[in-house]
This record gives structure tokens, sequence and C-alpha cells, in this order.
């Protein structure tokens, strides 16, 4: 595995403001969301606005992806992304949910997720996640992929590839009738092939005007994910794998989350509709 030394905390850059003809969540300025009461299964239009929503945080990612290398920051990456949703009418959702105080999260090497973006600087050899929502016409889109960052090590190289591959398997995975559990399942068996441990205790979730609605989807083979999927439901999947356990520590910063024996972790997500047939990603570029 790469020797790159563990991560340090950096220093946050001033708050970057939205446009106030973008219209905010309805958490900005609270400690906590209200509370998501509605329906898991989600009308044609509001499916139709996910779309739209989806598609402007793959392309914010996609932009902000276009910058890593060794000797940028994360917070430049964060500048991109913000600027890039902004100009296309779109809210950043992580800015200021729970307090959040970036546009984006980035996840670097041992980091699981969550990662602040700061004066940290790429180096090469780096993993990076990066974790982007875009919040437009009332609703969420939600996706993140994990990057490389200049010459990369086989090891690292392959858990990217790999937990890339457990979401595609996921996703194949969804079918109306069929219980969430199936999803971790899946993923689960693939990840033990290769000896990675999958985070349990951070998972995908449940999403349409609200950002995370209380619908967990596991990433582990859990029997208590018993909800079964239906046409219209609408979630994210983002496995987490980790080339050693799947055990966390959690900064000081109460966000930013590193496996506990420091080794590396990836991640990748997309926001799905269930169909009547399987499933149709609403985070592609």
């Amino acid at each position: 595995m790469s020797g790159q030394s563990l991560l340090v905390p950096g220093t946050l850059s001033p708050h970057r403001g939205v446009p106030a003809s973008i219209p905010r969540p309805e958490y900005v300025g609270k400690d906590a969301p209200t509370p998501y009461t509605g329906p898991e299964v989600q009308d044609a239009e509001t499916v139709e606005k996910m779309r739209i929503a989806g598609r402007i945080a793959a392309r914010a990612m996609a932009e902000a992806a276009k910058h890593i290398a060794p000797g940028v920051t994360t917070d430049k990456l964060d500048e991109v992304a913000h600027e890039y949703l902004c100009d296309h009418g779109a809210y950043p959702s992580t800015l200021g949910y729970r307090k959040f105080p970036k546009s984006l999260c980035t996840s670097v090497n041992e980091v699981i997720c969550h990662g602040i973006p700061d004066s940290t600087v790429l180096r090469d050899g780096d993993i990076v996640n990066l974790d982007v929502t875009a919040y437009i016409h009332g609703v969420h889109g939600d996706n993140n992929a994990t990057y490389l960052c200049g010459e990369v090590d086989e090891e690292s190289r392959l858990l990217v590839e790999r937990t890339r591959e457990s979401l595609n398997r996921a996703i194949k995975a969804v079918r109306p009738g069929r219980q969430i559990n199936v999803i971790g399942r899946v993923i689960e068996s693939y990840a033990k092939r290769f000896g990675y441990g999958v985070v349990r205790d951070f998972t995908g979730h449940g999403i349409n005007s609200s950002f995370h609605s209380g619908l967990i989807i596991p990433h582990y083979d859990d029997p208590r994910a018993t909800t079964v999927m239906k046409p219209g439901m609408t979630f994210t999947i983002e496995p987490m794998l980790t080339l050693g356990t799947h055990e966390w520590d959690m900064w000081e910063d109460g966000w930013t989350v590193v496996t506990k024996d420091r080794k590396r972790t990836a991640q990748f997500e997309h926001t799905l509709v269930v169909t009547g047939s399987g499933a149709e990603i609403l985070t592609l570029p």
C-alpha cells in the first residue's frame, strides 16, 4: 500500500456565498432538518425534477474532478463545484446541512466519508472521493466517486476499481418486489472476494425533497433491511470499501470519518429510481 503520511486537518477558507435568487433547502440556518414524513415512492413529476438535480450534481462533480492533481487543495475542488452548482441555479445541498461548512465532501485516502475541504494539498499517489449533491426545483440529486491523483499504487487502484464495480452490481440487483437487503448482500459478497472491509455505520438513504428521508440502504447483508422496493422509490446506493477494518474513528470536527486502522478506503454513489423492471440512475452527466 502507499506509504503516504496520514492526513491532518487543514485550514478552512471563508464561507462561500450563494446568490439570493437560488432557493435554499429548509434546513439551511437550522441545527437539523425537519424530519421527512412524506412517501418514499415519488410521482413522475418529482422524478423528472430529480433527473435535473442529479444531472447537475454529476456535472459539477465531473468539473471538480478535472482539477484533481498533485499540488491542488481540496478547497479548490470545493470552489469549482460550488461555482458550477450556483451557475446552474442549484444550491449545494451539503452547505449548511447540520452546519456542514462546505459545498461538497472531499475524502482523501483513509477518510471514509464527510471530509471537509480545506487547505489540504493533494499529493501524488492520493485517492480522493468527491461527494456532490445539488438542490434545485425542491429536490436533491446526490452522487460521489473516488478519483486517482497522479501515480497511484496498484493496491489502491484496484480498491477504487472494485468499489465502482460493487456499486454497478448493486444497481443491477435492484428490482421491484425485492427487499432492500439484496443490495447489501451483493456488495458484501463481492467485497469479500478481495478481503475488503464493508463500512456498516454509514449507508445509502432515501432522497427526494428531503436530503435524507429516513430510508436506510445498508451495504452489507443486513437482515433488518426488509423494506420491499417499489416502482417510484428513490434512494442512493453508496458502498464504502476498505483495505482493512470496517470500524472507524471521527475527527474532532464532528464530520470527518476515518478508518480505525487508517488504511485506505473508496466509495462510489448514484441516486436511483426503482422502475418496473430494475433501476434508472438519476445522477448521470
